[in-house]
């Protein structure tokens, strides 16, 4: 049994009822390619195995992968070790993608079809949100995370509520966004002090507004959210020079049906791409 390491923010997941339900959210096939990160000891991975066409796992710790690499016999595994917020996820697809062919492709042969590029896993808290942001923008094809309540809380958000802000507009204008199940600290070794809980990110063919620079758009927003207490428009007009203005007039507001008093959080996706649009068009 491997001692969980404190500095690598390590939850062990223990409860394999819990590993049962994630797989059987993420119901793997012969046509997956999958990608793991956090392995761990393999609570996931075995039962992957069974049912994907090929699985790669990315684990920061060498002791772990080594110890993957000597317990489980698989020609449809590859472990490769790194952390997940430095390694290219190019590589990594390509490499999910070259194994599947390699492996499985022949069972499809004469299809034209290619492997579903999916991803499942156990983020430590203190990575998921910048790692999120970076898996948001992978051509994969779906997500299945385990985080922290409350990082689940803010992706899923509605306008209007205290947890809506910029991360929420991110992950949905990329994503659709489904929470599966929470997860009791018992679950995991060893017990974190907060709650978890499991959401499937599925990736839209086509970004939920349409907008001409994304750039600028997430600018606009972030800068939006800056002061959560202050106006739309007095943090636009704080951030005016950052997103390239002399100031922020009145004007695109009213272009856009939008009152400057309102604050941020209030602000659906659609409304600040047509604030966007006034601004920046």
């Amino acid at each position: 049994m491997v001692k969980p390491k404190k500095s690598l923010g390590q939850h062990f997941l223990s409860d394999r009822r819990i590993a049962r339900r994630i797989v059987e959210a993420v119901s793997p096939s012969g046509r997956d390619a999958i990608i793991e990160i956090g392995p761990g000891e393999g609570a996931l991975t075995r039962q992957l195995l069974d049912d994907c066409g090929f699985l790669v796992c990315i684990e920061i710790d060498r002791e772990l992968v080594e110890r993957l690499r000597g317990s489980i016999e698989a020609k449809n595994l590859s472990v490769i070790e790194g952390d997940a917020l430095q390694v290219n996820w190019g590589d990594i697809i390509e490499a999910a993608k070259r194994g599947w062919s390699e492996h499985v492709g022949e069972e499809h042969a004469g299809e034209d079809v290619g492997p579903v590029v999916r991803l499942v896993a156990n983020l430590p808290y203190y990575i998921s949100t910048p790692l999120i942001q970076i898996l948001i923008r992978q051509p994969m094809v779906e997500m299945t995370l385990m985080l922290q309540r409350e990082v689940v809380d803010r992706i899923i958000a509605s306008p209007g509520g205290r947890e809506y802000g910029y991360f929420s507009v991110l992950v949905q204008y990329y994503c659709e966004a489904q929470e599966l199940f929470e997860v009791s600290p018992s679950a995991f070794r060893p017990p974190p002090k907060v709650k978890s809980a499991v959401i499937r990110l599925r990736k839209r063919a086509t970004p939920i507004v349409s907008v001409q620079s994304e750039k600028s758009f997430f600018a606009l927003v972030r800068a939006a959210f800056a002061q959560r207490r202050k106006t739309i428009h007095n943090n636009l007009k704080a951030a005016a020079s950052a997103l390239g203005f002399d100031s922020i007039a009145a004007e695109p507001f009213l272009k856009a049906n939008i009152d400057p008093k309102r604050r941020a959080e209030t602000l659906s996706i659609a409304e600040f791409a047509a604030l966007h649009s006034a601004l920046f068009e």
